[in-house]
């Protein structure tokens, strides 16, 4: 199906539902899906809306100034997405490699609707895979002395091939302050820990440490502060006083290609607002 999707953020108000509904009947828009919620405490309207394109008379390069009325009465925050035009997707991997299978198998599988131009890697142990996928694999080394550099060539790569989002697949390197400026909340990582515990280096070890009895695996919108980000997905597993560290590491691998594949789908199919360093996932 041919759809557009339109999300939307607003202080909240009466007339916001019908005031879109009616400018999307105005042009004999078919709407299959919509989701909205109220966050009260911050008196907060945030909808999805997404409807077939077959019968709407509107053209959509038209859309912009026609909704602009609305928008500025309502003072909504906006963005309206097609499902024709799919997303470039970049990977960042380091050496561990079962989050990037994952998202490969379930590209080429048509799971994840987007297109992989490049992968990018601190390491060549990768690339037979990318290889296999027959995606371009990049290696650039990155060190303490490097790392601007490092990120200038990266993001010239970015550029060249025109990406929308980029994924850390399990990439075992903080992004600058400038880098992440540049995306913002295009940048999504996997974080092996049911955050905000846990945040940073060897969450694992410091789980067994703690005798924990849940582990977790976090995605989430990368920012300038480390592991704080706007969470998108988490999940956690049951764990018990048999376990050894391996053992926390070999379970929490499951979680993290699960937990990063489903909150960049959601990504993909515009299912995620963020306001607040919170997100809305509409279903």
């Amino acid at each position: 199906m041919n759809t557009a999707t339109l999300l939307i953020s607003c202080p909240d108000r009466k007339g916001l539902s019908a005031a879109i509904a009616n400018f999307l009947y105005t042009y004999n828009a078919n709407i299959v899906h919509v989701d909205q919620h109220q966050d009260t405490t911050e008196n907060l309207f945030l909808m999805r809306v997404e409807w077939d394109l077959t019968d709407f008379t509107l053209d959509m390069e038209a859309f912009t100034p026609a909704f602009a009325p609305i928008a500025d009465r309502f003072q909504m925050e906006w963005k309206v997405a097609l499902s024709s035009r799919r997303q470039r997707m970049a990977i960042f991997v380091s050496k561990y490699d079962h989050c990037l299978v994952d998202l490969l198998h379930r590209y080429r599988s048509g799971e994840l609707p987007c297109e992989i131009p490049l992968i990018i890697s601190n390491h060549p142990d990768c690339e037979p895979l990318a290889r296999f996928y027959g995606i371009p694999f990049h290696v650039i080394p990155v060190s303490k002395d490097n790392k601007a550099e490092a990120e200038a060539q990266q993001k010239a790569l970015l550029a060249e091939h025109g990406i929308d989002l980029i994924v850390l697949a399990r990439y075992m390197q903080v992004l600058s302050h400038d880098f992440t400026a540049d995306y913002p909340q295009r940048v999504i990582n996997i974080h092996h820990s049911f955050l905000p515990a846990f945040d940073g280096a060897k969450p694992y070890h410091r789980a067994f440490a703690r005798g924990v009895k849940l582990i977790g695996a976090t995605s989430h919108y990368v920012t300038e502060v480390l592991d704080d980000g706007p969470i998108i997905e988490q999940d956690v597993i049951r764990i018990s006083h048999r376990e050894d560290v391996d053992s926390l590491i070999r379970k929490g691998r499951d979680l993290e290609r699960i937990v990063l594949s489903r909150a960049v789908r959601w990504h993909l199919e515009n299912r995620v607002l963020v306001y607040s360093n919170k997100t809305v996932i509409f279903s």
